[in-house]
């Protein structure tokens, strides 16, 4: 890649603080990616003195291995990339926390609608209805459940990430973030604010003299005075005020600050980001030098001249100057813009499934020199400020013409025909509808099922509705019955897909796959509840609740990449690119949003409590921003579109008749000779990308154990029913770990602190009382046991919880830690992998990860391990040990990557016959028939 004068400016300034305003589409991975390799030439500087934090997984895998590419070309093989953070700040953050707060190991970070499911269903012991709403001229009321458990979300948020003056703060408010705050720590769960918060507060200056309890303080401090000398932000103009706290603390001691981002495209103010961070960063830190990237390699010169134009009518004082200009390879061809307006939402809806159909086969070049391809539904995006609001009349165009789409979450999931079947599965067991609208549903999903077949699934239905209070509670768990039901209607993939075609097929596993999710996040919160109540709760939450809990959510499963049309929301879009952009529904009052008005957080905290709390009810700039951001998507192909709405949505968007007065937009669709574009059209062709696979130890014990198990989990994200003893296999593994980390500093554990230990780390939260001490019996012996056996070597420890990212081929990288490193009484190292029943697997699998770890270990430190063993944790189990086998290591490479092109190609096929592996597979049910079944 040939690289700008501005690039190389940015990468070759190391000894400064750095600004690096880079507009969309300006190539900042490759900069961040190269500045690191500058990083690395420095004297002295390791791998493992660098964080790197971005704003999502999928983009720190994405520059975790551009940076090895660059590392390897520019420096060859430099040991200890792994130890070298690239990540989010919630992951980073959760890291000091289980490296350096071992009562935190135990705890478990949930999810946003995780954490709501829990405030519901503890309505009272989280806060929400003893915390106070006040609206002028009306009595104070408690918060309401469910319809108002979002916006305490959002309180709760703001009294943790933002600027607040507690001081101000009604007494109720505070009492209600203590009680939440309790209950997070009685179930031993983090929320994203809460890891961030502690986090944060753990790397504050001391306060006076150290005592008692602070030696997590002092051990993260240390850590990050010792190690950190370089820290670079991605998206920085999305960070919020206790991100900055953390970005604060870990360049306390001098180390070397480097920020990414664009002003321009800061679209989460509402959820507390705040502006001010990137246009004030060069007043707030020393010895700044500002570097921008105004190249766009993406789009289309029109469409950096549409987006140039948006973004410049910012008010010049809340703005970084800036000039973003074409500089990549797409070309113009006129109407490639259009603004057109419609009479109708059907009509709008209409048209944009007309262009489509045309569109589709038009060729298009992905890359500089590359071989054009026919547009595929894949290449288009419909982009909303709206999806729930707005997207109505589009999805029913599509599905009646069978033009395959997906919905970026999961907030319009639930209103798909096969999820309404599903749903009406659950309403059957809680007694709300008749065994006939369960047949019903099923037959408007149109999948291919007969009547028998559904019959069939209801007796696992009417098995359900037969607990009594002398079973115990996990007999029916809403999981399991799920897999039960798909089993017995003898659900397969491609049944599915030869009765309705091979994408919508894959959509339909997709779909009731994430449904699957929304059953895990839910059951794992409910779990306790009796199964009547569980089972009755659940189906009014997903029919009533649940749309509204995944509004925002982005929870798209996995590596899943249909051939289909994307619809989402801009927020959910950012970052994201395709050949062709719909903004449709460009209406006054939608886009841009009106302010927000009616009840909000600022009816429960004084809105003087909150530094800059204005940006949380959205200001115009805000939405011109999210403007602009929906427009610098598009690569070459871009709509904008109008139809009236309802209410005070009748009128044009502003920002309609901007985009109309744009020389380079067309406001009426040209006519073209169907002939001419019939000779010009080529086979649709879906983009056939390279993504860079970054697995788990756990992700590729799954694929190599069955390809198809790893499908169904991870790209179509079916979940596993929970099981009572869930946790105790992690619980033993945390009390491993903090033996052998002690021991690695000299501090070997004994027998007296077992029980200590066991109840420092032990977590089973799905065991009822009695399981849970049986757990804690075993724990107890099995510790004891460990240390009878090999107390006298914990000072040969090296290593535990081993960092390591093995890259065995280009694309593909491995993830994750070793158990433990220890050198035995002969000087022979070790590499070892603890095992208990709970986390058991097949030998041969075990034995390829294990010499997947000795790559690892071998790229990380350049020491070749001479053994690997299995240290088994559970009563009378023996454990193995065999020298590294070299035969295997040159074959383990070649294993992995075929692996990972296998995933690229989606080429992920069951086994050809049933086996032990599918006699433990949570999913054989909706994989293929039992023996003698």
């Amino acid at each position: 890649m040939r690289l700008t004068a501005a690039q190389k400016t940015a990468i070759d300034t190391v000894q400064r603080n750095l600004l690096i305003v880079a507009c969309a589409g300006s190539g900042k991975t490759e900069v961040i990616s190269r500045r690191v390799v500058e990083l690395l030439r420095q004297p002295g500087v390791q791998p493992k003195n660098i964080v790197a934090f971005t704003f999502t997984d999928k983009a720190a895998g994405e520059l975790k291995e551009r940076i090895t590419s660059r590392v390897r070309e520019e420096l060859g093989e430099v040991r200890g990339l792994a130890e070298l953070f690239v990540g989010t700040m919630h992951g980073y953050a959760r890291d000091l926390l289980q490296s350096h707060a071992p009562e935190a190991f135990k705890c478990t970070v949930i999810s946003d609608v995780q954490a709501r499911v829990l405030i519901d269903r503890n309505s009272r012991g989280s806060g929400l209805t003893e915390t106070l709403v006040r609206v002028n001229g009306k009595d104070p009321r408690e918060m309401r459940r469910y319809t108002e458990s979002r916006m305490y979300q959002q309180v709760l948020a703001i009294l943790r990430e933002d600027e607040v003056d507690h001081a101000q703060l009604p007494e109720d408010v505070r009492a209600g973030l203590s009680q939440y705050r309790a209950l997070l720590q009685k179930h031993h769960y983090f929320d994203f604010s809460e890891i961030l918060r502690q986090a944060a507060d753990l790397l504050l200056p001391p306060t006076g003299t150290p005592a008692a309890g602070d030696e997590p303080v002092i051990s993260v401090r240390n850590h990050v005075r010792d190690m950190v000398r370089y820290v670079v932000v991605d998206e920085y103009q999305d960070t919020n005020p206790v991100q900055e706290q953390l970005i604060r603390g870990l360049t306390q001691f001098g180390a070397n600050l480097c920020i990414v981002g664009d002003d321009d495209q800061t679209i989460y103010q509402w959820r507390g980001s705040a502006v001010n961070n990137i246009l004030s960063f060069a007043d707030r830190y020393d010895g700044v030098e500002t570097v921008t990237l105004n190249d766009n390699f993406r789009s289309s010169p029109a469409v950096v001249d549409l987006g140039r134009s948006v973004a410049e009518r910012l008010p010049a004082e809340k703005r970084l100057a800036k000039s973003m200009t074409a500089g990549g390879h797409q070309g113009y061809e006129r109407g490639d813009l259009l603004a057109l307006d419609f009479a109708t939402p059907g009509a709008e809806a209409a048209w944009m499934c007309d262009r489509m159909d045309r569109l589709r086969g038009t060729p298009f070049t992905d890359r500089p020199g590359g071989e054009p391809r026919g547009l595929d539904w894949s290449d288009y995006a419909v982009l909303y400020r709206s999806v729930s609001g707005d997207a109505g009349p589009l999805v029913a165009e599509l599905r009646r013409r069978g033009i395959p789409y997906v919905i970026k979450g999961l907030s319009r999931l639930f209103e798909t025909p096969e999820i309404k079947a599903a749903k009406s599965c659950f309403a059957y067991i809680a007694g709300d509808v008749e065994r006939d609208d369960v047949l019903a549903a099923w037959a408007d999903a149109q999948l291919g099922f007969t009547t028998a077949d559904i019959e069939r699934g209801l007796t696992a239905l009417d098995e359900a509705r037969t607990w009594t209070p002398d079973m115990p509670w996990d007999t029916y768990t809403i999981q399991g019955v799920y897999l039960r039901f798909l089993e017995q209607i003898g659900l397969r993939e491609e049944a599915v897909a030869a009765h309705v075609g091979p994408d919508r097929g894959e959509l339909v596993f997709y779909n009731l796959g994430r449904f699957s999710t929304a059953i895990g996040d839910f059951e794992r919160i409910h779990f306790l509840s009796s199964p009547p109540n569980r089972f009755s709760t659940f189906s009014k939450w997903v029919e009533y609740q649940a749309p509204d809990y995944y509004e925002e959510s982005d929870a798209d499963a996995g590596y899943a990449r249909p051939n289909a049309v994307t619809i989402a929301t801009v927020h959910q879009a950012k970052g994201m690119e395709w050949p062709a952009v719909f903004v449709p529904c460009l209406r006054s009052n939608r886009f841009p949003g009106q302010r927000h008005g009616g009840l909000n957080v600022f009816h429960v905290i004084p809105q003087d409590a909150v530094a800059d709390a204005h940006r949380y009810r959205g200001t115009p700039e805000d939405e011109r921003r999210l403007f602009y951001v929906a427009i610098t998507r598009a690569q070459k192909y871009l709509v904008m579109t109008f139809s009236p709405g309802i209410g005070n949505k009748k009128r044009p968007s502003p920002f309609f008749a901007e985009v109309t007065r744009n020389t380079y937009v067309l406001t009426k669709e040209p006519v073209r000779a169907e002939k001419d574009e019939s000779a010009r059209r080529l086979t649709p062709t879906p983009r056939l990308t390279a993504p860079d696979v970054v697995l788990s130890f756990s992700e590729l014990k799954y694929l190599f154990e069955c390809p198809y198990q790893f499908k169904l989990r991870f790209l179509y994200g079916f979940d596993s029913p929970l099981q009572k003893e869930l946790g105790y296999g992690k619980s033993l593994h945390d009390v491993m770990a903090e033996i052998h980390k002690r021991a690695v500093k000299g501090d070997v554990v004994t027998a007296v602190e077992v029980e200590a230990l066991v109840d420092r780390h032990l977590h089973a939260p799905f065991a009822p009382a009695p399981l849970k001490e049986q757990l804690r019996t075993a724990a107890i012996r099995a510790v004891s046991r460990y240390l009878r056996d090999n107390g006298a070597r914990l000072t040969l420890t090296e290593h535990s919880e081993l960092p390591i990212d093995v890259h065995m081929a280009p694309g593909t990288t491995i993830s994750g830690r070793i158990d433990l490193i220890r050198r035995l009484d002969t000087g022979e190292v070790s590499v070892v992998d603890l095992k208990s029943s709970e986390r058991a697997q097949a030998e041969d699998v075990t034995l390829d990860q294990l010499h997947v770890y000795v790559v690892g270990y071998e790229e990380l430190s350049g020491t070749r391990a001479d053994l690997v063993e299995v240290l088994n944790l559970d009563e009378n189990s023996g454990s193995k040990r065999e020298e590294v086998s070299e035969d295997l290591l040159d074959r383990i490479s070649g294993k992995v990557a075929e692996a990972g092109q296998a995933l690229r190609d989606n080429n992920l096929p069951r086994k050809q016959n049933w086996c032990d592996t599918c006699n433990t597979c949570d999913f054989a049910a909706v994989c293929r028939d039992r023996p003698g079944s």
